[in-house]
């Protein structure tokens, strides 16, 4: 049986910019959630997440001392903050918007 675990509620996240990569930092709320992050939020279920806001590759590291992922998103902020006409040139909205993700987890 599979049931949905919003993110917002095992993970909190902060993300920032560097040129035109934004990376997110999910740091879980528990032991139990850090498993979970680890087993579901892959970089393609992230990249999928925000659709035609990454145009290039997600790159995933573990931090298992202290329990976080660091997603590490390339051709993100179309172009960094200088160059984009976006209104979240700095990538500070993307952990906001990946705290929104379901996913979907082995109820166990």
């Amino acid at each position: 049986m599979e049931k949905i675990v919003l993110l917002l509620n095992i993970a909190a996240a902060r993300s920032g910019d560097k040129n035109d990569v934004c990376n997110i930092g999910v740091l879980a709320k528990t032991p139990e959630a850090y498993l979970l992050l680890k087993k579901y939020l892959s970089a393609e279920k992230v990249k999928a997440h925000f659709g035609n806001l990454i145009q290039g590759e997600v790159v995933r590291y573990e931090w298992d001392a202290i329990e976080a992922l660091n997603f590490v998103c390339y051709g993100a902020l179309d172009g960094g903050a200088s160059r984009s006409l976006r209104m979240d040139t700095l990538g500070k909205n993307f952990s906001s918007h990946l705290l929104r993700m379901e996913l979907q987890v082995d109820d166990a």
